[in-house]
């Protein structure tokens, strides 16, 4: 007997782990719940809330192949050799199938786990699933990690042109055992459930993860490039969620971004090109989580950036949690995560530069309180994400590059749409007053909105002097966008 271990592959189709322990003989899979180390990730509610749905969803089309799928509990990661030890001699397994996950805690567990098995002569397979490349086999000259993603993204499209990675067949229909699945919990203690509108969002299983695939392939993918920077667009895949629980895999993504753009990966449609650079962005986050394991532990990717000082202002903090900042396109930005567990990716770099930089607060923050509401919470992009907006991780925008939140709201959503919808309370404001009601002096029955809470201007200056007094300066000159 075989057994997969789920973690964040909730699929049928093109799973290599759960493909390689099906060609090996009867099989069953088990997903472990872990409360107390989601918390300490900081996992989302609506995020543990949509791993279960999607475990109904999967617990279902396996159990038409006859493979059962049970749920154990192991609160910590720590207790996971134990639990699956115990499960293993249960159903005398003979070998275990993971695909592998990535991060030093991720890492840890599956080694201490291999090593509990082995010394009971239960075999142990990792697989190769989530990424295109493994981490280490992508290096500099130098035989180090890259640093500078287009440099990363050079060696990755010549690899993926002398071979690109194919499919997995998904598993044929087995045998049956004697092993009956078990019921999938609908809620996690310590992890309230999330409102029906943000459930509604996001509907659980492959099936929706393909047609949402298909649609954006079929027909948007072909604007992406030129419509992902405005959120009151649906320009982008609305997939991440689906790509972090891997409901869907990258390869599924590749795959069909090319077939929509006849083979080509840097000429065709400038869309598909855009979007296959955002895959290997992904990928170029959880190689530096495997390359400079230190991002793992809340530490700047740039060491010399963990001198910084950062400000303790707790009720500026609460201010942009709660969407009361008093500039629109942040406030707005802010409700939209809030309610649908999601926030549109321009939006993201700026809500984080507005924090970090107009605000001096610690981008771990940030870091924390998003993962703490996103659905497609993922330590690796979130991360890379923050670290980015913030000038200290890799690749990052210079310091002197901070965006004024002013200028991108006129320039990304000129007519305000993306305002009114989050902030109804504006709606009244013509398109010209909307994105700064602090110029009308409160006279256009916009009372009841906060006035903003830093000048962009002084605050700006703040952040330029913070960076200039590190001990290693990068760069000098300045930018503005």
């Amino acid at each position: 007997m075989q057994l997969i271990w789920l973690r964040s592959d909730l699929r049928q189709h093109d799973n290599t782990a759960l493909a390689a322990a099906a060609a090996r003989g009867p099989t069953v899979a088990v997903y472990l719940l872990s409360p107390q180390q989601w918390l300490e990730h900081d996992d989302a509610p609506c995020k543990v809330d949509f791993w279960l749905r999607n475990l109904e969803q999967l617990s279902q089309s396996l159990g038409e192949l006859n493979i059962p799928l049970l749920i154990r509990t192991a609160t910590h990661w720590d207790h996971a050799p134990a639990e699956l030890r115990k499960l293993c001699r249960q159903l005398k397994i003979e070998a275990l199938h993971v695909n592998e996950e990535y991060g030093v805690h991720e890492s840890r567990r599956d080694a201490a786990v291999a090593e509990t098995l082995q010394a009971d002569g239960i075999e142990f397979h990792s697989y190769l699933d989530q990424l295109f490349f493994k981490p280490g086999t992508v290096l500099t000259k130098t035989n180090t990690y890259f640093k500078v993603f287009s440099q990363f993204r050079k060696v990755c499209y010549e690899r993926l042109h002398r071979s690109m990675p194919a499919l997995v067949k998904a598993p044929a229909r087995q045998a049956k055992t004697d092993v009956t699945s078990d019921p999938i919990p609908t809620a996690v203690k310590g992890f309230a459930t999330p409102s029906q509108s943000l459930r509604a969002l996001w509907p659980a299983g492959e099936t929706e993860a393909r047609r949402r695939l298909d649609t954006f392939t079929d027909a948007q993918i072909e604007y992406y490039e030129s419509e992902r920077d405005f959120p009151a667009k649906p320009g982008t895949s609305q997939l991440s969620a689906y790509l972090a629980a891997g409901v869907i895999s990258p390869r599924q993504c590749l795959h069909a971004a090319l077939q929509s753009n006849q083979g080509e990966f840097e000429s065709g449609k400038a869309g598909a090109v855009t979007w296959i650079n955002e895959l290997l962005w992904r990928e170029f986050y959880k190689h530096i989580l495997v390359g400079y394991p230190r991002v793992s532990r809340h530490r700047a990717f740039r060491p010399e950036t963990e001198a910084l000082a950062w400000r303790d202002a707790p009720q500026d903090l609460a201010a942009w949690q709660e969407a009361r900042t008093g500039l629109p396109i942040i406030d707005a930005a802010m409700r939209q995560l809030l309610e649908t567990g999601w926030m549109h990716n321009r939006l993201r770099m700026v809500v984080a530069m507005f924090l970090t930089k107009n605000l001096l607060i610690d981008w771990r923050e940030g870091e924390r309180f998003f993962m703490r509401h996103l659905i497609d919470g993922d330590l690796a992009a979130n991360n890379g994400g923050w670290q980015w907006s913030s000038s200290t991780g890799t690749d990052s925008a210079p310091y002197f590059r901070i965006f004024n939140p002013l200028s991108q709201s006129e320039k990304f959503d000129s007519e305000g749409l993306f305002i009114r919808h989050w902030l109804p309370e504006l709606a009244g404001l013509n398109k010209k007053q909307i994105h700064n009601p602090a110029n009308l002096g409160g006279l256009f029955g916009v009372a009841d909105y906060p006035s903003p809470i830093v000048n962009l201007s002084t605050s700006r200056e703040r952040a330029l002097a913070a960076f200039k007094n590190l001990p290693s300066r990068l760069s000098s000159g300045v930018e503005d966008e």
